[in-house]
């Protein structure tokens, strides 16, 4: 898997075993559009630990989990710095004991032992080695002192000694400076090493030798030696086998920066695979067959790394992750088929075109396109690595290179002219679509349903008067991009939850964070515009700790870091369920996220009435905020914000009630009164009123958001009410949850289940398509948008759509603007039609037929 909305990944697969290197976001949809088994995968290892390598873990083991009665069972292999991933993902993986952790090197911590440990460590340390691979890993820590040009032209000469004199100065320039690496810092170069092939066996030279045909003959060929029938002597292998071939030798090279690139260079243990290798006794020289690169870009243009890299003489070289065209050539080809479509018949909801053109791709006096093109050809033998590009090791004679499994680009035109040649009706909807942006009267009056082929009336599209709210209303104001709309899991079609909430010059927020946010946020605005789109994040507000929630967010978070980190700026402010932050406080002890967090409980209408009406009872300079908070004072309001809540949160007899109340849930007043503030100052950069949370019935500490808009004022002076948006994270229906969606501007509810499943989605704490309808009915919502479906419907769920006169159903990328609320349920019978030969499949079907 190689892409820029992915990271990459390397699959070494042998009959029965199948190895794993980096699991970044998306390699668990990836596998599943391409039928790659997952029950087969027997160890994970990274190259180094973070969000970037490491995204797609916590998705794929709760996956794998659930295969079988017991769940499978999996080695993850990582440097040290594993521990602190493994206890951040303890918080909301259950089956924790299926997982094994197998973490190899030194410890990393600041204290001389620890530098002692590092230079102990430069030996290639087994992790696997069987009769079918053997599989070592050799640390590679980075210089702080950076130390580049160890190995010059005239480097290359240098006698064995000279070398290990000069390795050894390196090292011991660095020891006062070795303490300051951080976890997170370590990089592995993996090396696969294959078995060598037996030469072939000889009958003739063992019958001249004494041996009659029979069982020597084999333990001859397995490598033992044997006494002679006829000859008093003993036969051994060397005397009957011709030539043996040494086996394929693979190294996967992650190097950073720079500053790992000086150790990687001095390396005392990659000596016997460089081809200028003179051997001794001690050590026999290797060639190596293929070296695979997972090093950014910046590093293989390097000309220290290319002269390194050329060192392992005629290798075939891949460099992956950097190249551009491998967007244009989507690794989830049948989502962007439906993109590529929905964005045919309705543009101005589905913007994304699907498949990317290198035009698109790359903005304006942008550099980072030139930065994929590594020109490497001059140094070594090297490829630009694709998807599906497979490099045979075994049978010998098949050793290279194999493109037969790399998807083709297929031609937009071409979706287009077979979705006409499917739906001829699609030419006339997509003129009629037009029609309801260009505000054609005929077109508000009518629009086509499926009844004997005929136009029918629908006199239900004016009953909904415009409120108020959406006067004269900006298209710069919001747009709200469902980046990811289906449960559980990942699947063919719709990735996991998430909403971008866009308001453009005034910043943006992310609602729920699942896997492979960046990568939906990629394929919505291109590589530059995601960039663009992260940096500009306020806020981003988590509704539950479930897997499919949150497990995009570390990535987000790391990005949003390195795209800022040489501008002046604030943390994003995170906020969700208390154990999320125990999750995010694990996790920074691996990298920092550049963050602050602010518990869900902190953000419902009753703590937040408690906390202005207990603050403006105490004495606060004039300048400050309302719920500002010194240190004289916040005894006073723990005390009095203590009884406020207990009397008001937490009602008794609520259902909720048991998760909140006790011992373990205090109300941290000396760390949400700033925290509280901080989010004000962003609510009113982004124009917002209120941020609310809400307890909703689905699981401990689940909740849903109210964001509501300032009050804007018209060119008559006359005062205008903000729009009001409510997500319904996931529950059933509930009261909380009707009261804080009451007159709603655009409700978007979770309806996981068609109406037939009602037993189950009570069971589950779901709703629902007729119970979320119902609920928007009922507190006068003006708009409703479905999501969060069950990957039983791939396409579109079961719908009733009688009771759908307002509403709409989301899909992955749609990008609802404010301004085109009134729109929305007028394009729902289009939608249907795209998709009127669709029957229900349950894409958990395909799961298990690909992981059986």
């Amino acid at each position: 898997m190689d892409t820029q909305d992915t990271s990459p990944s390397v699959l070494l697969f042998f009959d029965k075993q199948r190895f794993i290197f980096n699991a970044g976001e998306g390699l668990q949809r990836f596998c599943t559009e391409h039928k790659i088994k997952l029950s087969k995968i027997d160890h994970i290892f990274l190259s180094r630990v973070c969000s970037e390598t490491a995204g797609g873990l916590p998705g794929l083991l709760l996956t794998l989990a659930g295969i079988g009665d017991v769940g499978m069972s999996v080695n993850v292999w990582g440097p040290s710095d594993l521990k602190y991933l493994v206890d951040a993902m303890k918080s909301f993986i259950p089956n924790a004991a299926m997982v094994h952790t197998r973490s190899f090197g030194p410890t990393v911590h600041s204290d001389a032992d620890a530098v002692d440990e590092l230079s102990k460590c430069r030996d290639p340390i087994v992790l696997v080695d069987d009769e079918v691979v053997k599989i070592s890993a050799i640390l590679v820590h980075p210089r702080p002192n950076g130390g580049l040009g160890l190995f010059d032209e005239d480097d290359m000469g240098h006698s064995q000694e000279q070398r290990r004199n000069h390795n050894s100065e390196a090292r011991s320039s660095t020891t006062n400076t070795s303490s300051t690496i951080k976890p997170g810092d370590m990089s592995v170069v993996y090396v696969c090493e294959l078995p060598e092939i037996k030469g072939k066996f000889d009958p003739s030279k063992a019958a001249a030798l004494g041996l009659k045909p029979g069982p020597k003959y084999r333990e001859l060929q397995l490598g033992n030696s044997v006494m002679s029938d006829r000859q008093k002597i003993m036969v051994h292998p060397s005397d009957v086998l011709g030539p043996s071939v040494p086996g394929p030798v693979v190294l996967l090279v992650d190097c950073p920066t720079e500053s790992h690139l000086s150790e990687l260079m001095s390396l005392e243990s990659l000596r016997p695979y460089y081809e200028d290798f003179s051997s001794d006794q001690t050590e026999i020289g290797k060639v190596v067959t293929c070296v695979i690169h997972l090093s950014p870009a910046s590093i293989l243009g390097n000309p220290n790394y290319q002269k390194w890299a050329k060192r392992f003489g005629s290798a075939q070289h891949i460099m992956a992750g950097h190249d551009r065209k491998n967007v244009a050539i989507p690794i989830l080809r049948a989502s962007a088929k439906i993109a590529a479509r929905l964005n045919h018949l309705c543009p101005q909801l589905f913007p994304a075109p699907g498949f990317w053109s290198h035009q698109q791709l790359t903005m304006p006096g942008s550099d980072s396109c030139a930065l994929t093109e590594i020109e490497v050809s001059n140094h070594y033998k090297s490829t630009l690595a694709e998807n599906l590009l497979k490099f045979t090791l075994r049978p010998y004679a098949q050793l290279g290179l194999d493109r037969s499994n790399i998807p083709s680009q297929e031609s937009l035109p071409e979706i287009i002219s077979a979705l006409h040649s499917e739906i001829p009706e699609i030419v006339d909807a997509v003129e009629h679509v037009g029609q309801l942006w260009r505000g054609s009267a005929e077109t508000d009056e009518r629009t086509p349903v499926e009844e004997n082929n005929a136009m029918v009336e629908e006199p239900w599209l004016n009953e909904n008067k415009v409120p108020s709210c959406l006067e004269n209303i900006r298209r710069d104001d919001l747009e709200i991009v469902l980046l990811g709309t289906g449960s559980s899991q990942p699947s063919k079609y719709r990735n996991v939850s998430s909403i971008y909430i866009n308001l453009f010059s005034k910043g943006s927020m992310l609602l729920d964070c699942g896997e492979g946010t960046l990568g939906q946020l990629k394929r919505r605005y291109g590589v530059e515009g995601a960039d663009a789109a992260v940096r500009s994040l306020r806020c981003i507000w988590i509704s539950h700790i479930h897997a499919d929630h949150h497990t995009g967010l570390a990535r987000i978070l790391a990005l949003r870091r390195d795209l800022l980190r040489e501008v002046p700026h604030e943390p994003v402010l995170v906020i969700g369920p208390r154990q999320l932050k125990r999750y995010l406080n694990a996790y920074q002890r691996l990298e920092d996220l550049d963050m602050q967090f602010l518990d869900c409980k902190d953000t419902t209408e009753a703590s937040l009435e408690a906390f202005q009406n207990v603050a403006s009872e105490i004495d606060y300079s004039p300048s400050e905020s309302p719920i500002s908070s010194t240190n004289e004072n916040s005894t006073l309001i723990d005390g009095a914000i203590r009884r406020k809540t207990e009397a008001s949160l937490f009602v008794k007899g609520s259902r909720m009630q048991s998760y909140w109340k006790g011992p373990s849930s205090p109300v941290d007043i000396s760390t949400a009164v700033p925290l509280l503030k901080r989010l004000n100052e962003v609510l009113n950069e982004a124009g917002l009123e209120a941020l609310i949370s809400f307890p909703v019935v689905h699981c401990p500490q689940a909740y849903g958001v109210v964001l509501k808009a300032a009050e804007r004022v018209n060119l008559d002076g006359k005062g205008i009410p903000g729009w009001k948006i409510v997500y319904s994270g996931d529950t059933r229906p509930c009261p909380k949850l009707m009261e804080a969606s009451r007159g709603a501007t655009l409700l978007i509810h979770e309806a996981t289940f068609e109406d037939s499943l009602v037993d189950e989605a009570m069971a589950k704490n779901h709703s629902t398509t007729s119970e979320a309808i119902d609920i928007g009915n009922s507190v006068g919502a003006y708009r409703i948008i479905l999501t969060h479906f069950s990957q039983r419907y791939p396409k579109i769920p079961v719908l009733d759509e009688k009771h759908m006169h307002k509403t709409c159903i989301a899909f992955d990328l749609m990008s609802v603007n404010v301004a085109d609320l009134s729109v929305l349920p007028k394009v729902l019978p289009y939608l249907t039609l795209l998709f009127r030969d669709e029957m229900m499949v349950d894409e958990s079907d395909d799961v298990v037929t690909l992981e059986s």
